[in-house]
């Protein structure tokens, strides 16, 4: 009788050591499986686990943000302290959903936009200065 229940324990034993095996190996498939997620800014797209994608959805109101527009946006909260993370997400998705629709759509465009804009500060730069000086003459 003792071996009998010996054995029974053993075998017990062994169908919960399996049954745990099996609910490892579910658990850590589904966190270490890569998943593609799509950056809500600029759209690159990257192989990232499930576990990565859902902590940084969480730390950006339920938006998956790529790295370079996580710092982006970390930029932006430094610049306006007050506005909330889904704000910052928000203007740099703008900002991202612009370039993408001039820059990259027309190049030669963008660059004589860029040029313009420079010599408007330039411009500006030059006129507040000469302003500056002729009133100290005055």
């Amino acid at each position: 009788m003792n071996t009998e229940g010996l054995q029974k324990a053993v075998s017990d034993v062994s169908s919960e050591i399996d049954r745990w095996n099996v609910d490892l190996e579910v658990i850590s498939s589904t966190s270490d499986e890569l998943i593609q997620a799509e950056c809500a800014c600029c759209g690159l797209k990257e192989d990232c686990t499930q576990r990565y994608v859902a902590k940084v959805k969480g730390s950006y109101s339920g938006n998956w943000v790529c790295g370079l527009c996580i710092e982006a946006v970390k930029e932006r909260l430094e610049q306006v302290p007050k506005i909330a993370i889904q704000e910052a997400v928000c203007s740099h998705r703008e900002f991202c959903q612009n370039f993408n629709s001039t820059t990259r759509l027309n190049p030669k465009l963008s660059l004589t936009l860029s040029m313009r804009d420079i010599a408007k500060r330039s411009s500006q730069k030059r006129n507040g200065k000469l302003a500056r000086s002729s009133s100290c003459f005055n």
